[in-house]
């Protein structure tokens, strides 16, 4: 039996606040072209179908259209919730979905009951287990003592490795979305500590012939038998340097045979250009980012005014833009940078940093309401203060 093991589709996301339907209608398709190419039997998808447990219309389309893709190529699938998703709404009609070879495993009741398929060397035992929040699901598992992830797990598998052995002979695959200790994090996945530890130990799945693993979005090869397949698309700029990709594993007569890896199309590039604004809008080496999504970072000494509609006369789909001066250490704390300054100084340099640097007139405004301010404070603790001798500004200084 051959599977393909993909995850964390995340319909309906947006990426700095654009949306990716049309990326990710794309890289379904591909998804469904390469089951095609390679005979694929199985598709598993365990988790974060969706990105939000109440996905809107436009979303539910795109993942029925992805799922019908990969029907018609000729895989059944076999997909769980994950911590994104709602079991009750995307398990909603499952029966019926089955009946089309689309099974969705969204109930913990019945994560040891297994869909079961079968091959030239017999039955495959499919157990998707969807995300386990422990508050929540402690109970229904039999453990109300349990508060971390790895004790929910563990309570699960138990129930799953008593069906297995009552089931002689069959392999085994697992499904199942958690954070599993030596997988590395990209940073677009929301965490999953509430309610306890997050991670699980590896041996938790513990003579499974295939785990297909979901939540942490790039691939990861954690052990022969034990992968995460990432998501399809990238979610953050941390995952700028990863090739997305699928796993299709093999599984012969003895259990797990070969596994493969197999890189999806990369729909559109992510870049993160640093320099000048006008370096940016003219300099030859930006021409390979000009159909990317880019993140700018400006040096110019002076905030340049409206850069977001400027940079994306030449990068149509520039989606962050931030300003950094060129000079000081901005990873400075605001204490530190005031510290043992005089009040005149720092609202100076305040105004250096918003709007340029403050002519002798206007300091000596400023000097003269700071000097108002301090004299009413310290005459509202009943002290007699002197009024300070502070200069009035002369029309020539007013206009300097």
């Amino acid at each position: 039996m051959r599977i393909l093991h993909t995850s964390d589709w995340h319909i309906g996301r947006t990426f700095h606040g654009v949306d990716l339907l049309a990326d990710q209608a794309r890289v379904l398709t591909a998804v469904a072209e390469l089951v095609a190419s390679e005979s694929v039997d199985v598709v598993v998808v365990p988790g974060d179908i969706y990105d939000r447990s109440i996905p809107n219309a436009d979303a539910i389309g795109v993942c029925n259209r992805g799922f019908e893709a990969i029907r018609a190529a000729g895989a059944t699938i076999v997909a769980t919730s994950g911590n994104h998703d709602s079991p009750a709404r995307l398990g909603a009609g499952a029966s019926f979905a089955a009946a089309g070879g689309l099974y969705l495993c969204t109930r913990v009741a019945d994560a040891h009951r297994p869909i079961v398929l079968s091959d030239a060397h017999g039955a495959v035992c499919f157990y998707g287990i969807p995300y386990l929040e422990p508050e929540i699901t402690r109970a229904e598992l039999g453990v109300p003592q349990a508060h971390s992830h790895a004790e929910i797990l563990d309570a699960a598998m138990a129930r799953i490795r008593a069906d297995i052995a009552e089931r002689a002979g069959a392999r085994t695959v697992v499904l199942a979305h958690a954070f599993v200790v030596g997988g590395e994090a990209t940073g677009s996945e929301r965490s999953i500590s509430v309610g306890g530890v997050e991670t699980v130990p590896m041996s938790a799945f513990d003579g499974i012939d295939y785990v297909a693993l979901g939540h942490l979005h790039s691939p990861q090869t954690l052990s022969e038998s034990v992968r995460y397949s990432g998501s399809p698309l990238p979610y953050s700029f941390g995952e700028n340097s990863h090739r997305k990709a699928v796993w299709i594993a093999d599984l012969d007569a003895d259990g797990l045979g070969a596994v493969t890896r197999h890189e999806l199309p990369r729909v559109r590039g992510l870049s993160r250009l640093t320099g000048t604004l006008d370096t940016l809008l003219t300099a030859a080496e930006f021409d390979s980012a000009q159909e990317h999504y880019v993140s700018a970072t400006l040096t110019d000494t002076a905030r340049p005014v409206d850069p977001m509609r400027k940079l994306r006369g030449r990068f149509p789909h520039a989606v962050h833009v931030e300003w950094a001066r060129p000079e000081g250490n901005p990873e400075l704390h605001y204490r530190e940078r005031v510290h043992g300054r005089r009040d005149g100084e720092v609202a100076a340099s305040f105004l250096s940093d918003v709007r340029g640097t403050p002519s002798k007139g206007e300091m000596a405004w400023v000097e003269r309401a700071l000097a108002a301010a301090v004299s009413e404070t310290d005459s509202g603790r009943g002290e007699l203060v002197a009024e300070p001798s502070v200069a009035e500004p002369s029309v020539a200084e007013l206009s300097a």
